[in-house]
Parts: C-alpha cells; structure tokens; sequence
C-alpha cells in the first residue's frame, strides 16, 4: 500500500461519518412523506391513498436509478458523483417544499428518487477504500446505521416538525440538512477514482445467483409488507387507537427510539447469523403489524405494539445488508446497488399496495396485509435458506 493511500485510510472516519450522515440525509428524504400523509393530502387536495404516491414515485426512481447509475458513471470519481447526487436531493427535497400542487410534489419526489438510489448504492461499498483492513466491518455498519438509523427515526422527526410548523417546514429541513451533508462529503472525501468498472451485465447474473437472489426475496416481502402498514400508520392510529393529532410526533418517536436499539441489537446477532435474525424480525414483525387492529385500541397499547415494532425493523437493514455482503463478497459496489434497487421497489410496492388497500378497504387492511407479506418472508427464509449456495462473485 502506497504512503498517501495509508495515511489516507488512517484518517478515514471523518469520511465515513459523512457517508453515514449521507445514508441518513437521502433516506431520511425519501421517508419523510409517510408521517405526513394526512396534512399533505389535506393541503394538496388528493385522498390519503393518493397522497401515498410520494412514496411510491421515489421507491420507484430509486430502485431503477441505484442498478443504472453505478454502470452509468464507472468512469467517474465516486468523491464527485456523491456531491452531485446530494446538491440534486437538495432540490428535490426544497421543490418539494414550494410544490403549489401534486404534480410539482411528484417531480421534487423523481428528484429525491435519484440521489437516493445512487447515494445507497455507492456509499454502502466505500469502507473498504477509506479504513485499514482491521476497521472495514466498523465503518461499513457506521455508515448502514445511517440507512437504518433514518429508516426508523426519518418519519418521526417528519412528523414532529411538520406538527410544530407544518409539513412544508419538514421538507426546508431535509433541505437543509442535504446542504449541510454536501458540504461534509466535498470537505472529508479524498479522491475516489472508480477502481473496477461495474457492468450492468454482471449484476444480472450477480442477481441470478442463489443466495443472492434468496436475499433480495426476502428483503422485499419484509420491506413490502413493512411499508404496506406503515405508510399508513398515522391514519390507523389516530382512527383505531383514537391518537390524537399531537401526540402522532410523540407516538412515532418512541417508534423510532426503539428502532435504534433494535438496529445495534440486531447488529450483533446478524454478525453472528444473518439468517437466524432475519428469521426473529420477520417472524416479530408479522405478529405485531397483525395485532395493531385488534389489540392496538388505547394510545398505550399502541405504544407498546409500536415499541416491538421498531426493535424489530430496526434490525432488519443490518441484518439483510449482513446477508447480501456474505452473499458476494469481492462484488461489494454490484450488490449493494441490487440491494438498494430492491429495498427501494419494494418500499414503493408496500406504499402502492398499502394505498390501494386503504382506499379499498380501509386503514385496518393494511395492517394485516402486512403481517401476511412478513411471514411470506419468514417462510420462504425458513425452507429455503439453508440450502442456498454461497454465491461464487464473477467479474463486475
């Protein structure tokens, strides 16, 4: 190893910590709408389920943008492409905050759509070029905490602000912080030339492999069945457990709280056995989501369904990004782009599904659709993950 590459990887926590500041920023971004679904819709006069579609939209964007982008710019310096894609979240997010109807909200959301897919799919592979050897594991789940970290405490924060000064407010401050995040990334960040070109080739057969593919099943149904309900989560708590609109913020904090601890918990146990975690959150997340509507009746039962909920989605990003790693290893920057791409159609899939359901049939579907798309998870993990090969990585 060169002098300069050394003293450089000696000198790389600052970067990650800007990288997992940038996970936080862009999912932090895309999730904002699902605690402020009621007043969007109110102001933009469409119907809750409608309104559902900021989700869905960016789901969508940044599903198909994280595999495409990453064989798109091979050629460019990660450093340079990371800022790019935070100053277009940054528009995104204060377009998004002007939007004077649904059709600009909907283009400020294909905006956010791109910096998210993008952002997940680099930053989830740079550890390995910013810490020494010794350090690779730390700074990689420093800079997942991010992703899981915003995953369960995005939305409540949306939420608090926009209850403070309104929902537009919410999006100025992803705004600003996106500014801020940009500014860290071109300040920490050496110079990161692309090291191995990724062809888009080579992730479709790096996703035909079966413990790859098993993974991204797996992810899906948990994150479908996940967003399905919890999109939704503010109309079936102040409509089933008779929430008022001011303790929404509160409610979705104490979610959030327990999220983190879930995350690190599950952290360690994923490390250990990414598969038999996997297994203990999707099963807990299918009982949970399915009892909201029918034990969930009071704000304290409500609390504590939301309290194991959050423990155990919190996990659920370390321990899947825990699968796909161990999954192809030598194709981390390919593999995280597929994970990202499916967490993120997935998001945008449980958002459309959920909204569907609502208007269809009700709040109180949606919460059993969940559960049934989390033990979709849970069986298809238990009779088929211990027969799944490791994956042998081709040349990406």
């Amino acid at each position: 190893m060169a002098p300069k590459e050394t003293r450089q990887k000696k000198n790389g926590w600052p970067s990650v910590s800007a990288l997992a500041g940038a996970t936080f920023t862009v999912v932090t971004s895309e999730m904002l709408p699902a605690g402020l679904l009621t007043p969007i819709s109110r102001d933009l006069r469409v119907t809750e389920g409608t309104a559902g579609l900021t989700l869905t939209v960016t789901g969508l964007v940044a599903a198909v943008s994280a595999p495409l982008l990453i064989p798109a710019l091979r050629k460019f310096d990660r450093r340079a492409v990371l800022c790019a894609l935070m100053a277009l979240l940054t528009a995104g997010n204060l377009l998004a905050a002007w939007s004077p109807g649904f059709s600009v909200m909907l283009a400020a959301r294909v905006l956010v759509g791109i910096g998210m897919g993008g952002v997940w799919a680099i930053a989830a592979s740079l550890a390995v070029r910013l810490v020494p050897s010794k350090s690779i594991g730390s700074a990689t789940s420093l800079i997942f905490s991010g992703i899981a970290v915003a995953s369960v405490l995005g939305v409540p924060a949306g939420a608090y602000l926009g209850d403070l000064l309104g929902w537009r407010a919410a999006f100025v401050g992803a705004g600003g912080l996106s500014l801020v995040v940009l500014a860290a990334l071109a300040m920490s960040l050496p110079s990161l030339p692309t090291e191995r070109e990724v062809r888009l080739g080579a992730m479709v057969r790096l996703a035909g492999v079966p413990r790859v593919r098993l993974g991204l099943i797996v992810v899906a149904l948990i994150v479908i069945g996940h967003f399905a309900a919890y999109t939704y989560i503010r109309p079936v708590l102040e409509e089933v457990s008779g929430v008022s609109a001011g303790q929404i913020g509160t409610l979705l904090l104490v979610y959030g709280l327990f999220g983190v601890a879930g995350n690190f918990t599950s952290g360690a146990g994923a490390a250990r056995s990414p598969r038999a975690t996997l297994l203990a959150l999707g099963g807990t997340l299918s009982v949970t989501m399915a009892l909201v509507p029918l034990l969930g009746l009071t704000t304290l039962a409500a609390t504590a369904l939301l309290v194991v909920w959050g423990l155990a989605y919190g996990g659920v990003s370390v321990a899947s990004q825990s699968w796909m790693l161990a999954a192809a290893p030598e194709a981390r920057e390919a593999t995280s782009a597929l994970f990202a791409g499916v967490f993120n159609a997935a998001i945008a899939a449980g958002a459309l599904v959920g909204g569907l359901a609502t208007d269809a049939a009700g709040t109180t579907a949606v919460m059993w659709l969940g559960g049934v798309f989390a033990a979709g998870a849970v069986l298809t993990l238990a009779t088929t993950g211990r027969r799944a090969p490791v994956a042998t990585p081709s040349r990406t």
